[in-house]
This record gives structure tokens, sequence and C-alpha cells, in this order.
């Protein structure tokens, strides 16, 4: 077995970037560092440091950001390296630079670079209350996994940031930054601004009017955008009648347009149902329904195991009205009444299921997606007056089949997901349809021991000599299923799961002849959308506790399936799936327990390997440990 990784590179002291850096730093002294006394300490030799944006500095730099002579910070240098605090360099573009002779010591402290032309934030090392202020106006994009994280600040992120005044967010800024950023703040005032330009709100006669801050922007926006299908009639310069049920084509086609649409109509309240949560939620969980009340509708973005359906609960208990919760599968809609019966004061005649096989409306009714959209279902859903529609797994909610249950209507919806994206790129239709996103960093939650950070390792399988020739033979859509149910991945799963006698394991599979021919094989159980709902839940049930420790599982088990106490999987098929798909594979083993690990297995030679790097880099975006190993048998 060979480690196939990439090695890491490092790069010396390149002394022209050192001349041009020097040079687009600010003339003068900053007052903040300016030289007091003949010594230079250690901390203000770092505050330079961090001034310039470097780690190694010239005299020049140093009289610059201290407003000293250039002798005389060559001197203060020399003492420092007497010292034993600092060391020098000759390089050929200056005579010397400057150095901690402990590195570390400057690598550890926190950073902040600002690109405003860019919109992103580059930290070293943040704090966690720099990254809690960061979370509430920038989207974390990428991470090292060596303390440097890249934040990327969307129209999103301002549109839907916590603060009621342009003055109160440009406080968290600065906070985050550390200064005040110009260019950024005035691009961030008018993104704020735009997201308050349009409002929904109900007329004292019943019918919905869209108002606009101004007639300029009714004008020249809503009404070169909207049509007769969307607006009825004007009412007045800034205002427009909507057409009945137009409510959800308007905002998503603002917001398309890049104006928000905040909705105030007066919406259904529901009946009062009064609820009380059985369980104590974790402050990132309690941060995620202040924000969602204060909104009145969002997406709670979090990754797999950090507890989105208690947080959801939490949300129906501060509400306190009837509810209706949407979900994908009827698995999904069992697990939610298991769960509120668990963890809230409802009882068993206050909560319904409503699908094909139970048709049950009740105070907190759980039906499927695809029967809610349903016409002849919709109206009894129309009839009852919801406080608040839940949306599980609602990056569904854009497809067409899905997106009819949108339009139902309730003064609160809440949207679960772990990650909306849609290899479609209509994620955006989900935040106008539901809500916009609230989020938690990910790598906090591991950092915090919240959710077990899972270690990825793509390991590429050699073929299968009968498998070899057949995809050698084969042409586009059957080369792709030889790759990915090659037969030597037989051999690799029962090599890993001899390697972890004492795991959990779950084997994903996409298509289901390599399902049965892994179950058979290795004499294990395998469960697929062909399986009975009755047998399905009894192997899931030895599974949860304990009785049965490996199970193959085909796409049905992507999402709607919990397996808590999974701390292996192995990814056998599925690599040309959705970073959504990796994620919700990735995150079975996502839970508070710790030394949870994904294989993912690609046969070398094929589209699969890069399948499977294109598949994984989004998870080590989000702070996960991605390896790569080539094997040999």
């Amino acid at each position: 077995m060979t480690d196939d990784r990439d090695p890491s590179t490092s790069g010396g002291v390149d002394d022209r970037s050192l001349e041009d850096t020097a040079e687009a730093s600010t003339g003068g002294s900053d007052s903040r560092l300016a030289a007091n006394g003949d010594d230079l300490e250690l901390s203000s030799f770092h505050d330079v440091c961090q001034h310039e944006g470097r780690p190694v500095l010239t005299a020049g730099a140093v009289a610059r950001t201290l407003g000293i002579s250039h002798e005389e910070a060559s001197d203060r240098l020399a003492a420092l390296a007497d010292r034993g605090e600092v060391e020098r360099l000759s390089v050929a573009a200056d005579p010397v630079v400057w150095y901690p002779s402990e590195l570390e010591d400057l690598t550890d402290r926190e950073r902040v670079v600002v690109f405003p032309k860019r919109r992103e934030v580059v930290v070293d090392r943040p704090s966690q209350f720099t990254r809690a202020q960061l979370s509430q106006f920038a989207h974390l994009a990428d991470t090292n996994g060596e303390g440097g994280y890249r934040y990327v600040v969307r129209p999103e992120d301002v549109w839907q940031a916590p603060h009621d005044s342009f003055a109160a967010l440009a406080r968290t800024m600065r906070q985050a930054l550390g200064e005040r950023s110009a260019d950024l703040e005035e691009w961030v005032r008018s993104q704020y601004d735009r997201a308050r330009q349009f409002r929904l709100r109900t007329h004292p006669d019943g019918y919905t009017v869209l108002e606009a801050e101004s007639a300029e922007v009714m004008g020249n926006v809503a009404r070169e955008k909207l049509d007769e299908d969307q607006l009825h009639a004007p009412i007045s310069e800034t205002e427009a009648w909507v057409q009945e049920g137009a409510a959800a084509a308007i905002k998503r086609i603002l917001y398309e347009a890049g104006y928000p649409v905040q909705d105030e109509r007066d919406l259904e309240e529901g009946e009062e149902l009064p609820v009380d949560l059985r369980v104590s939620l974790r402050e990132y969980q309690r941060t995620w329904v202040e924000r969602f009340l204060e909104a009145g509708e969002g997406v709670l973005v979090g990754p797999p195991g950090s507890g989105k359906t208690v947080a959801a609960m939490g949300v129906l208990a501060r509400i306190e009205g009837e509810t209706l919760i949407l979900a994908p599968s009827r698995d999904l809609v069992r697990q939610w009444e298991d769960a509120l019966l668990a963890n809230t004061s409802l009882e068993p005649d206050q909560v319904g299921q409503y699908h094909g096989g139970r048709k049950e409306v009740r105070p907190v009714t759980i039906a499927t997606y695809q029967i809610a959209g349903m016409d002849r279902h919709r109206s009894l859903f129309d009839d009852r007056e919801w406080g608040l529609i839940v949306f599980d797994e609602v990056h569904h909610v854009p497809s067409d089949v899905y997106s009819r249950s949108t339009r139902l209507q309730s003064r609160h919806r809440l949207g679960l997901s772990a990650s909306p994206i849609r290899e479609d790129d209509r994620q955006a239709e989900i935040f106008t349809l539901v809500g916009p996103p609230i989020g938690t960093d990910w790598e906090a939650l591991f950092e915090a021991g919240f959710v077990a950070e899972p270690e990825l390792e793509i390991r590429y399988v050699p073929w299968d000599e009968e498998d070899r020739n057949a995809y050698a033979a084969a042409e586009g859509r059957e080369k792709r299923q030889l790759a990915a149910t090659n037969s030597a991945k037989i051999d690799e799963i029962r090599y890993l799961l001899s390697a972890h006698p004492d795991a959990n394991v779950i084997v994903f599979v996409d298509y289901l002849a390599q399902g049965r021919a892994v179950a058979d094989a290795l004499e294990i159980p395998f469960l697929s959308g062909e399986t009975p709902h009755h047998e399905r839940r009894r192997l899931l049930a030895s599974f949860r506790n304990g009785e049965l420790d490996v199970l193959v599982v085909s796409r049905v088990g992507d999402e709607g399936i919990d397996l808590p106490t999974a701390d292996l999987a192995i990814v056998a098929s599925g690599l040309g799936g959705s970073r959504r798909q990796g994620t919700q594979r990735a995150g079975r083993t996502m839970r508070p327990a710790g030394g949870a690990l994904v294989y993912v297995l690609a046969t070398r030679g094929t589209r699969e390997e890069e399948f499977a790097r294109k598949q994984l880099q989004h998870l080590g975006r989000k702070g996960m440990t991605v390896r790569e190993r080539t094997v040999d048998r």
C-alpha cells in the first residue's frame, strides 16, 4: 500500500515581495504602534508584523511604522537580536530582514486580512469570538485545517444579518475585523439597504400588497421585473395589489434581481398549542432559535448530528402553535413522531402521520412532501391554520413536485438541511420559498466537541481483471457503472472490516446488484428501497441497539434514515452523485462520539478518481481532514 498524497511545500523568503509589501504599506506611523523609549520589545515587533501583514520585517518597515529613523530601527532590532528574541537574515534586495526566533509566537496570534474588492476576509487562528462575529455577516468558504479561514461576504449574508440597524451591523464588522474597512462597509451598507426596499403586507381588506421604499424603486425594479401574473393593479406610486397566490413568485423574482422581500403579511398564527421541551438546547441551538424567531422564517444549516431536529422542536415550543412538518420519506415521518413524543410534552393523540399508509391530521401533523403537494390532499392542510411549517431536508423544495407544498402558508416557515446545495444551482429558491440561511461554522462545532469530525480517506482500488476487460469494451454510462461496481471493492471492504473489527459500519452502494453482491459475499444484510417497511424498521432497530454491526445501504440511506451509532462508513459507489450526497454519507458518522472514519472507494484509472476528489472537496472546505491512499493488493 502506498501513500499518494501530494507533499506539502514551503517557500523561502521572497526578497522582492518584501520590498513590494513595504512600498504598499501606509506611510507614517500608526499612533497605536508609535515608539516608546529607546528599547524595542518583542511584543512591539509582533505588532509591527501584524501591521505589515508578514512575519519578517526590514529595518525600513519598522522605521516607517514606528515613526523613527532607519538607523534607530536597525539599532533597536540589533538589540532585540542580541537578547535572542529575533533572528536576522541577509537577502539580496535589502541587507537584513528580521523575524522572531520563535515563529510560533507570531503564528499563534490572531490575524485578520481584508480584501475589500473581492469581499473576502482571511483570518489566521481566529478566536471563537471573532468567528462568531464573522458568522453574522459572512460565509465560511474555506479552511486549510491549520488555523486559516477564508470568509466571503455575499449579498445573502448581509440580507439576513441579525441587526435592526446598519450601525449595529457596522459595529459587529469592526469588532470582527479589528478596524474599519471603509470600502467593504460601503458595499455592505448598499446590500443592507437593498434588503429593505420591498415588503409584502396584508391590506385591511384582506388582500396582499407589495410596498416599495420609493416610487423610483417600484417603477425601475418591481414593475420592470413583475407582470400581470404577479401584480393585479397599482394602488399608489409605492404600492401594488398582489395577485392571489403570487407572493412566492414575487419573492423569488425580486430575490434573483438582488432585492429580497420582507414578508410582513398577517399570515395564520394557528390554534394555540402549549408545548414544553424536555431536553436542554446547546448554546448554538439557542442562537438558531432566537435568530429564527426574530425573522419569523429561515433555514437552519448545520452538519448532520448538530441537532437541527431538536432545535426545530425548540422553535415549536416557543411558538406554541399547531404545526405541520414535511419530510421526504415515511421513515423520516416516523422518526419525527418518535422524536417529538420523546423530547416534548406532546401526547400521542396530538401527533399524527399523513402519508400513503396513515392519514391523520392532528395539532402536530407530519406528512410527506409528495402527498402534501397533491391537490386532493392539499386542501386538508389548507383548511387548517398552521402556526409553523417545518420543511425537513429543505434542499428538495425547488424541485417541481416538492415546491407545490410551499404554497401552504404560515406565519412561521422553518427549513432544515445539512447542505442546501443543489447541482442545478437552484438553492436561491430555497431561501425565497422558505427563508434565509441560519447557520453555524461547522468547524466550531467540531472543536467544541458537539459533533465528531470524521476523517475522510479516498482509497484508489485496483481493477478486478475480469471487470477491467469489460470496462475496456464498454462505453458511456456502462463504463461508469463498471467502475463503480468493480468486484475488487468487495475485497477492499472485507479488508476494512477486518481492520476495524469493533466498528459499527455502513457500506453505501448506488447499484442494487452491487449491494446484493456485497451482502452475499460478506453475509451481511442489505437495506434498499425494495426492503419492506417492517423489515427496514427491524434492521435499523438491530443496528441501533448493537445486535447488528454492519449494514449495506442503497441510496435510500442518503437521507431519511438516522443511524446515530455509526462510527465507520464505506462508500463503495455513488461518486458521480452530488456534493450533498457526499455530505449526507459522511454525515452518518457525525455524532458526538469521536473517532469517526469515512472510506471512499474509487477504481484507479477511471473518472471515479475525479468524482471522489470533487465530492469530498466540499467537505474539506468545511474543515474535515481528507486523505488519499493508493491500494496495492
